[in-house]
């Protein structure tokens, strides 16, 4: 419960940590595989959670959950290419230009700092990741709630 007036339900921070480690899992285990395996893997996580959760009335959780869950896509994303040439080529290919491609290739900024930056942000945005088929917790609670 939240400490306005009236009371709201929200997701207990221990259930957001044990969820985190759950999916954590899946992106260790998905070391190696496309992110197309990984979304399909994270799917009934993600469907059951947001199921669980649908009462809540606190939707902040959700939102970070959501943004947390595609920067770590990102991030393996980044692992993937290995290489600043093909860190280049694959951003260009997104539609950055090619001097803030390279410029970004060759930061030498770590995996999780560039899966947060602005052109790994604007190369893939949300909806990239969407069409991928990635399960965007705040929607589907919005889904289960307006079915009850």
């Amino acid at each position: 419960m939240t400490m306005h007036k009236s009371g709201r339900l929200k997701v207990a921070a221990g259930s957001v940590r044990r969820f985190k480690e759950k999916v954590r899992e899946v992106f260790r285990v998905g070391r190696g595989r496309s992110v197309v395996w990984i979304i399909e893997t994270l799917g009934p996580l993600l469907r059951g959670w947001a199921g669980y959760f649908r009462l809540s009335e606190v939707k902040g959780v959700f939102d970070e959950l959501d943004s947390w869950i595609r920067r770590k896509l990102r991030c393996v994303l980044w692992r993937h290419w290995k290489r600043s040439y093909t860190r280049s080529r694959n951003l260009m290919k997104r539609g950055l230009s090619e001097v803030r491609s390279w410029v970004s290739a060759t930061n030498n900024r770590g995996p999780w700092w560039n899966a947060g930056s602005s052109h790994m942000n604007q190369a893939y945005p949300a909806r990239y990741f969407t069409r991928l088929g990635l399960l965007s917790l705040q929607q589907e609670r919005r889904r289960l709630q307006s079915i009850r």
